[in-house]
């Protein structure tokens, strides 16, 4: 099994095993929750196949922004005991994801970009001047809230009054979120642009430990909840008529697209060469924003896990 094989049947002899898109979770004992990142990638709301590595840079970078947003508000993790694995506190997520969103960006429905060229300019209840530009920033960061999905279904987009007014959070506990959500998203952008990267958006999971305290979960800043920027190529692109360089998966779903593929039936095979440029891409990100060198486990995945699981599931 090379390195770049997914998880989906791995076996660790654990109860309470659930699979996402690209994360396998088991509940351990104590309150906690083991989380693999596996390297599938996604696209269109499906898993299309895998990148080689990407499982392993997207745990490091969120582990080592885990790291670096302490003082701001308390995560989840507990330990990283594999580069493709964290041990986290078993959190009750809260059934909103918090996006927040520093430019005016994006050609889903929920993005503001495709709703402001057609003229609306009250979007997730913010009223938009009339001068902005594509790609440009907003005259300051805003939160813009969607329910969590069910399966099957497409994340809803909803205002922060609606979060109180529909009792998915409580007012007080929401108005914590929004201050964390506003204070890791200015962290980002700070630590981004000394990268070299521009942050346009963004999106937080928070849940509550089991004695009630606030935690950010999931994952943090990484190119796959993140849309980061490369800033020195962005004028010239935008000069160009280009959308800006992006550090994620962008160029699965350029190539998916120009291959007419939209999301139904099976999808075509992937060129070796996007894959290749896409973990190309991951890995900058991770190099350029840590300044470490990315050096991915030298054990098949499957042993490798075992054997640094081991001690961790056994304590």
């Amino acid at each position: 099994m090379d390195p770049g094989a997914t998880l989906d049947t791995i076996d660790l002899d654990l109860p309470d095993h659930t699979s996402g898109k690209v994360r396998e979770a088991w509940r351990l004992p104590d309150d906690r929750r083991l989380l693999v990142t596996t390297d599938r990638i996604s696209a269109f709301d499906r898993v299309l196949g895998t990148v080689q590595h990407k499982g392993q840079v997207l745990n490091q970078i969120a582990a080592w922004w885990f790291n670096r947003t302490r003082d701001i508000v308390a995560n989840h993790v507990i330990d990283v005991p594999d580069p493709n694995a964290l041990i986290a506190v078993d959190a009750d997520p809260l059934p909103v994801e918090v996006v927040v969103r520093g430019r005016l960006t994006g050609s889903t429905s929920t993005s503001l970009l495709p709703r402001y060229e057609a003229g609306d300019r009250l979007l997730y209840g913010y009223r938009l001047p009339d001068d902005l530009t594509a790609h440009g920033p907003l005259p300051e960061p805003l939160i813009t809230p969607t329910t969590k999905a069910t399966e099957g279904g497409h994340d809803q987009p909803i205002t922060c009054d609606e979060v109180v007014e529909l009792g998915l959070v409580e007012v007080g506990l929401w108005a914590q979120v929004q201050k964390a959500a506003l204070d890791l998203f200015e962290r980002g952008t700070t630590v981004a642009a000394d990268a070299g990267f521009i942050l346009a958006d963004t999106k937080y999971e928070f849940g509550l430990a089991p004695g009630g305290e606030l935690l950010l979960i999931d994952e943090v800043h990484t190119p796959d909840s993140s849309r980061f920027w490369a800033a020195e190529t962005m004028e010239d692109r935008l000069a160009a008529g280009l959308a800006p360089e992006s550090f994620d998966k962008e160029p699965v779903r350029l190539a998916l697209k120009a291959a007419g593929y939209g999301g139904d039936g099976p999808p075509p095979d992937l060129d070796p060469r996007v894959l290749a440029d896409t973990t190309a891409r991951y890995v900058d990100f991770y190099q350029r924003l840590t300044g470490s060198t990315f050096e991915p486990g030298a054990q098949p995945i499957f042993d490798r896990l075992r054997a640094n699981l081991e001690p961790v599931l056994n304590a």
